[in-house]
């Protein structure tokens, strides 16, 4: 793992940091150096680190002092492609370790992460359970689960046999499909265009498939973590959570994580704070970024006190 500085600023940091197994990073860091708190918020599947650019900006007004961490995932954004056998959530799980080492040695850490970005959080704590409470000062998961993604939403599809095949001809034909993705982005765009203006309500399912079309995200990746979704299943770490300041965070509205999968993880963590945003979907950090960023705030308030009662002991 290695870290290479390409871009210099007072306000912000643009950095390639490579994971063990050579797959460069791209991570951006805000605030100071010597900061006390470093916030690492994690972006969703098929997303990137922009997605939190609204929620990032508002965190850095309030809290000057705190440094603020995002990057894409391997396969996402900015960030390079890698093998297909690694798009998984451990792995996802280790180049979080490696982000960390890099650009967050020493000092508590608060971890957030949306959707996908949840899940790696959870996947990195069940590899590194020790850090709760000692380098982990605090947890937000937003609009995620901690399994059974298959039961609820959308991830009941990942039980469809159509997904398998749309799988397997990735396999077997990845520039075909990803030129078939292209050809849908165009399709799809004047749909997600109109959604977004508030001018036209769509189907639901109809708006899931424009936005997954839409994203700039390679085919390949986007079809391998689907796998990984089928299997997750990180229910064992949330009891480990009750030991930190935990936000639990959904849109009455999402689709695709609903409200059931954070009311089981509000039960399994204790004394955790669990917001549910009326009619925000799946996109809450984009749809409603002042409610998010109250949310985060009161979380890295309560993981500062957790983090100086730490050292104090």
């Amino acid at each position: 793992m290695s870290i290479a500085t390409t871009t210099a600023h007072p306000a912000r940091r643009r950095a390639a940091v490579r994971t063990r197994d050579g797959v460069a990073l791209t991570v951006l860091e805000y605030g100071p150096h010597t900061a006390d708190l470093t916030v690492v918020l994690l972006h969703g599947h098929c997303g990137r680190s922009g997605s939190w650019t609204q929620v990032r900006d508002d965190l850095r007004r309030r809290y000057p002092s705190a440094r603020v961490v995002c990057y894409d995932h391997r396969g996402h954004g900015n960030s390079a492609t890698a093998s297909r056998r690694t798009y998984t959530l451990e792995q996802l799980g280790h180049d979080l370790r490696d982000v960390l080492d890099a650009v967050a040695p020493s000092g508590p850490v608060v971890l957030v992460g949306h959707s996908m970005g949840g899940m790696t959080v959870l996947t990195y704590l069940s590899q590194n359970p020790h850090e709760i409470g000692a380098r982990i000062t605090g947890v937000g998961l937003i609009a995620t689960a901690a399994g059974n993604l298959s039961d609820a939403g959308f991830g009941r599809l990942l039980r469809n046999p159509a997904v398998s095949v749309f799988q397997a001809a990735v396999r077997y034909a990845p520039t075909l499909m990803q030129y078939a993705k292209e050809l849908a982005r165009k399709v799809f765009a004047p749909i997600v265009r109109t959604a977004a203006s508030g001018a036209r309500t769509y189907d639901p399912r109809l708006l899931t498939l424009a936005n997954a079309m839409h994203n700039q995200t390679p085919i390949v990746p986007m079809a391998a973590f689907l796998t990984a979704f089928a299997t997750y299943d990180r229910t064992d770490t949330l009891a480990l959570l009750s030991a930190i300041p935990t936000l639990i965070l959904c849109g009455t509205a999402d689709l695709m994580t609903p409200p059931s999968h954070s009311l089981a993880m509000a039960t399994a963590v204790d004394y955790s704070d669990l917001v549910l945003v009326d009619g925000a979907g799946h996109s809450v950090i984009m749809e409603h970024p002042r409610r998010v960023t109250d949310a985060l705030t009161r979380l890295m308030t309560r993981a500062t006190q957790a983090g100086h009662r730490a050292v104090a002991a």
